[in-house]
């Protein structure tokens, strides 16, 4: 059956069955490489490209050369049935490679795979796999080429042949007729090339990280993920981490092994105040409750030799705050610095005693002292 193929509409791609070759100068190993062949269905354009597989990445790449090569994107790609492009075949619904289909959606494409064991679906590309043996494999297969770069060189310059010369019968060319009647109704190109994405399996950890075993670097997701097996998509630049099909943390990827990067969005609430703990952040806090307060902390950070450890006392003492009030925080903070004794335990020893309500022109040495883990009773001494 005769098919009108709609101007701009779909680009048909497959292998070709014969195989060319190029020759490694060191070893002179004849290395066998695949030929990808693709094929505008309107005006016939054609594009070929050797590549080293017939594996996704080859597949994606030389899918995307093709576009820049034809200067646009079609409505759809039809592919043949191979893994690279097909997950699992299908009459009616294909599953599609998932690489793949990031590829389509990165250039607003869509693809249609053609149906399994129905040549008719593939005839145009079909039909150009035949004629590249005549017009391209013939002249190259006279001369040795000593790299894959070498050898595509040569198809180029073969393919613009092919695309400048005259249909049989026809008084135009593949190119001439892709300019007049097919160039103006593909889509634009992305500004960005696309860029292949790997894929990586790995727990969620109880720090609410993962770990792309690549890199050896940990990402961080929402905290609510934790224990959970997700998928890690990266690319060279960014690394996607998904649950169920949906994506729940995009970071930029650094290679820098044994470390991390988090987003504190990521993080639950109090692991959040606790990345957030520095000298200055509490002594705001303490200033907002009241400058004697302030000194107070100021104290205990001097004093303390390790940092976490005061920090913990600095929340523990403006915390208090909540329940005694800020008045009643400052004057046990004020008598505590008139002590000289600089911990948690002082500050509340003194509002549970309510020693913050004795008179200020009562004498300190007048006042009881508050317990203290080193102050020794009267019993120590008998």
């Amino acid at each position: 059956m005769h098919m009108d193929h709609k101007v701009g509409d779909k680009l048909y791609v497959d292998y070709a069955g014969e195989k060319l070759s190029f020759t490694d100068k060191e070893t002179g190993e004849v290395i066998p490489v695949e030929v990808f062949v693709a094929i505008l269905g309107a005006s016939q354009l054609t594009y070929v490209e050797a590549v080293m597989s017939q594996q996704k990445e080859d597949f994606i790449a030389a899918c995307e050369n093709t576009l820049h090569y034809i200067g646009g994107v079609p409505d759809a790609i039809v592919p043949d049935n191979l893994k690279a492009a097909v997950t699992k075949s299908s009459r009616y619904e294909p599953t599609l490679n998932e690489t793949f289909e990031d590829f389509a959606d990165h250039y607003g494409t869509t693809i249609l795979p053609a149906r399994a064991y129905r040549p008719r679906d593939k005839a145009l590309v079909e039909g150009a796999v035949k004629i590249m043996y005549t017009r391209i494999y013939a002249p190259l297969n006279k001369v040795t080429y000593y790299s894959l770069a070498e050898l595509n060189i040569a198809i180029q310059e073969a393919l613009e042949v092919h695309n400048s010369q005259l249909l049989k019968g026809r008084n135009y060319s593949r190119r001439l007729q892709f300019e007049e009647i097919e160039r103006q109704m593909l889509a634009p190109l992305p500004v960005l090339r696309y860029q292949f994405k790997k894929q990586f399996y790995a727990k969620v950890m109880k720090n609410g990280h993962v770990n792309l075993g690549s890199d050896k670097h940990y990402y961080s997701v929402p905290y609510r993920y934790i224990g959970k097996r997700v998928k890690l998509l990266y690319s060279q630049s960014i690394v996607e981490v998904f649950s169920n099909y949906e994506r729940i943390a995009l970071h930029k990827r650094i290679k820098s092994p044994y470390s991390c990067t988090t987003d504190d969005d990521h993080m639950a609430s109090t692991h959040r105040f606790v990345t957030e703990w520095t000298p200055d952040k509490f002594l705001s806090w303490g200033a907002s409750i009241h400058e004697d307060v302030r000194l107070y902390i100021l104290k205990i950070l001097d004093r303390k030799q390790h940092p976490e450890q005061a920090y913990k006392s600095c929340v523990g003492i403006l915390s208090l705050a909540k329940k005694a009030g800020n008045e009643r925080l400052a004057t046990a903070c004020r008598r505590a610095l008139g002590y000289g004794i600089h911990n948690y335990k002082t500050i509340q020893q003194i509002l549970e005693n309510k020693m913050d309500n004795y008179e200020e022109s009562i004498f300190a040495d007048e006042l009881p002292m508050p317990n203290h883990d080193n102050i020794r009773g009267e019993d120590y001494y008998k």
